[in-house]
């Protein structure tokens, strides 16, 4: 076709996607409890046991805490002892929970392993987080609380005021970042659409400048055809904008 008879238009849709970055704070809720019905040592000053982990007691019984993390993913081992002598870890059944920041719970149960009782699952980082522990041996029961604090500090109203400390509640934001790149833009091949005559023939009309954006069906031209001299309609195949045109009317 020559120029009085042909049009064509090429279109794109640009879509714009913009990620949202959404940001939790996490208070602390208050000053940590360590009451329990046995004996926890208070954070950072405890007993420690033959394997280093944290003692906690209750009448004859003594639980041994540790995480283990030699080669493997932190998970916790847990040794049982009675009068200060070890116990078969087959006769205590435990279970452990971890109370985390926001209020996420991470629950542990506990299988018989050599001389200890490993923990089913990944002790995750940080370890940060207050600890409740449930053990029964000999048709008693026991349970333990302590917190096990991990990169946390207080800080009195009165000491945040005048270091200008402020807590504020976050929310999602739109996050832009700018790049600079050497190369050349080119539209992807599912993204453009060629609007063509179908017949030889003369343009009778013509819709739509460069720049314009259209959707997808709205009449673009309406042509003449020279064999059969009558006149169809040239439709939009996508929704996007006009950026290429070549004829006129």
């Amino acid at each position: 076709m020559n120029r009085d008879y042909t049009r064509r238009a090429s279109m794109r849709l640009v879509l714009v996607m913009v990620s949202s970055l959404v940001l939790t704070a996490c208070g602390d809720g208050g000053k940590p409890t360590a009451e329990t019905e046995g004996h926890a040592a208070e954070a950072g000053d405890y007993e420690r046991g033959p394997h280093r982990g944290r003692m906690l007691r209750n009448g004859d019984l003594a639980i041994e805490i540790t995480i283990f993390e030699d080669g493997v993913e932190p998970e916790f081992h847990v040794y049982a002892y009675r009068k200060d002598k070890p116990l078969d870890p087959r006769e205590v059944q435990l279970s452990v929970e971890l109370t985390r920041l926001g209020g996420k719970v991470d629950r542990f149960s506990f299988t018989p392993q050599e001389d200890y009782l490993r923990g089913a699952g990944v002790v995750t980082e940080p370890h940060s987080f207050d600890v409740k522990v449930r053990a029964s041996q000999g048709g008693q029961s026991h349970q333990w609380t302590y917190p096990s604090y991990e990169g946390r500090t207080t800080i009195s109203a009165q000491a945040a005021r005048a270091g200008g400390v402020k807590t504020e509640i976050a929310g999602g934001a739109d996050v832009a970042e700018l790049v600079d790149m050497a190369g050349r833009v080119e539209i992807t091949p599912e993204g453009k659409g060629e609007v063509r005559a179908w017949y030889p023939g003369r343009v009778m009309t013509l819709r739509g400048e460069l720049g314009t954006q259209v959707r997808k069906g709205q009449l673009l031209a309406r042509v003449e055809s020279s064999e059969s001299l009558q006149t169809y309609s040239i439709f939009a195949p996508i929704s996007g904008i006009i950026v290429e045109k070549n004829i006129n009317v």
